[in-house]
């Protein structure tokens, strides 16, 4: 089980990633996973110690089931309808974050080639979802 930590952004503009490698972060100053609007959520692909918390984001498909549990333990399931690798310094900000009527999820991790120059992946996978059930 993972559990999400609330992110802000960078003063670069980017969002914070978690500190910790196990686990995601949701962009506090946005929609939380199940309201209307895109929530978005972040995590590691890596650690210099091995696979980190979205290690696998790059296996999910069209069609495939996320759920996220807030700690009152209602679930939102959301079914994944497109993912894309993109160049971090092309991100498709407005894509991720605007605005949207129905509940959306953006899970965010790195890909691509990495940089041991600078330390980072050069890309970032992102997954796009939409609610499709809320349990109690």
């Amino acid at each position: 089980m993972t559990y999400l930590q609330g992110a802000t952004l960078n003063a670069d503009g980017t969002l914070q990633v978690p500190s910790s490698f196990d686990q995601a972060g949701w962009w506090s100053g946005g929609t939380f996973p199940g309201q209307p609007g895109p929530a978005v959520v972040v995590g590691h692909v890596s650690s210099v110690a091995g696979p980190a918390v979205f290690y696998r984001l790059g296996l999910l498909h069209p069609g495939n089931l996320v759920t996220v549990t807030n700690g009152s333990g209602t679930s939102a399931t959301f079914s994944v309808t497109r993912i894309m690798e993109v160049n971090k310094d092309n991100f498709p900000t407005q894509l991720v974050y605007g605005p949207v009527s129905d509940p959306e999820l953006r899970l965010i991790t790195c890909s691509g080639s990495f940089n041991s120059s600078t330390g980072h992946f050069v890309d970032n996978t992102i997954v796009f979802a939409k609610l499709v059930a809320v349990t109690s």
